[in-house]
């Protein structure tokens, strides 16, 4: 009998955004931002579709100015069913004019914000609309008392300043609340998200700011939230990297996938190659991963370059290939279940996927 440790999620209360539930048990979801001119609604609902379609859940947009602002209700329009997020800063009425528009979620920092009646007053609202705020804290926000006692980096300043911002929000009887501790340190952030976890029950966002280019922020993102997630913390996630924000919500899902705590879709198990590989393995399992990469069915799919070990590396999928030689093989949990021609290899495991999933491949 397989033995499973599967993550221990930490327990938190339910909070709605749009049509999408984060918290209380609820599947982990995966959020981006625009990196659109708001102001150009035609480009920012365009980019956030394409987001959305790739498996985005909650969309996050800049609400720089009033002339931004001033978009937002088009853009509400636009994205009637989708859920969608105004990032404010500094300025109390842009958030009211989000709220008014429409938006899911507004993302403040109460500090920044600015007299604690401008605090009130976008809570006040929140509340009537019925939507929550997200406090975010990272390493550009903390307040000066609190660098001056721990420092940029340390975690206990994070969680510090974020249970300060709850408060506030707590004192103005709000409480539909989501937050984030990011910091540009994987290990500042992990251990932010733990001191965090243990004093509140709220949904935590997750994620590491600023990690860097498509290739060094892919990594760094990578250690950072896997490591959270493993930990049983996260219930939304944004992975922020210095790149077309659709790289963000790949990454996201094989960070989910990789953790074992998403199990739809394809997932392409690949062999690293070595010496042994008579097959161009990596232009094929590249092909595959892309072409499937629009299924939703659960399904682990093995792409071997190796006859010899093929079969025995290929257990833990539900189906794979492997070749060489000028042959190939169709292998089901293990076992070969047909031969054929190497060049059928990937035509051959196209078609075994759609008739397990009941999905069209386009080829």
């Amino acid at each position: 009998m397989e033995i499973k440790y599967p993550v221990k999620r930490r327990e938190s209360r339910a909070v709605k955004i749009g049509s999408v539930l984060i918290g209380g048990g609820f599947p982990i979801a995966i959020q981006s931002m625009t990196t659109t001119d708001t102001r150009d609604v035609d480009s920012t609902v365009a980019q956030a579709t394409q987001l959305f379609d790739a498996g985005c859940e909650i969309v996050r947009i800049s609400v720089l100015n009033h002339a931004t602002a001033d978009k937002l209700k088009e853009i509400r329009k636009r994205l009637p069913d989708r859920a969608i997020v105004a990032d404010i800063h500094f300025q109390y009425k842009l958030a009211l004019k989000a709220i008014d528009a429409g938006f899911d979620k507004i993302r403040i920092n109460p500090g920044n914000i600015g007299a604690e009646w401008k605090v009130r007053e976008v809570t006040k609202a929140c509340k009537e609309a019925e939507i929550p705020i997200r406090i975010g804290v990272n390493s550009g926000s903390l307040p000066e008392d609190i660098l001056k006692k721990y420092g940029p980096e340390d975690p206990r300043g994070f969680a510090e300043a974020a249970i300060r911002e709850i408060r506030v929000l707590e004192d103005t009887g709000f409480s539909d609340i989501v937050i984030s501790v990011k910091s540009t340190s994987t290990v500042t952030a992990f251990w932010a998200y733990q001191m965090l976890g243990e004093r509140c029950d709220y949904p935590l966002h997750i994620g590491i700011t600023e990690s860097g280019t498509l290739d060094t922020g892919t990594v760094k993102s990578s250690v950072g939230i896997g490591a959270i997630l493993l930990s049983g913390i996260g219930d939304t996630l944004r992975v922020s990297l210095s790149a077309d924000p659709i790289h963000e919500v790949k990454v996201a899902k094989q960070i989910l996938t990789s953790c074992e705590l998403k199990d739809d879709g394809v997932q392409v198990i690949a062999c690293p190659t070595c010496g042994r590989c008579q097959i161009d393995m990596i232009p094929l399992a590249e092909s595959i991963e892309a072409k499937t990469r629009h299924i939703k069915s659960p399904l682990k799919v093995a792409v071997m370059g190796c006859a010899v070990n093929g079969p025995g590396e290929a257990k833990a999928a539900d189906v794979g290939i492997a070749g060489g030689a000028g042959q190939g093989m169709l292998i089901k949990k293990g076992d070969v279940v047909s031969r054929f021609k190497e060049e059928e290899l990937e035509e051959k495991l196209l078609s075994e996927i759609e008739a397990m999933t009941g999905e069209k491949i386009d080829r």
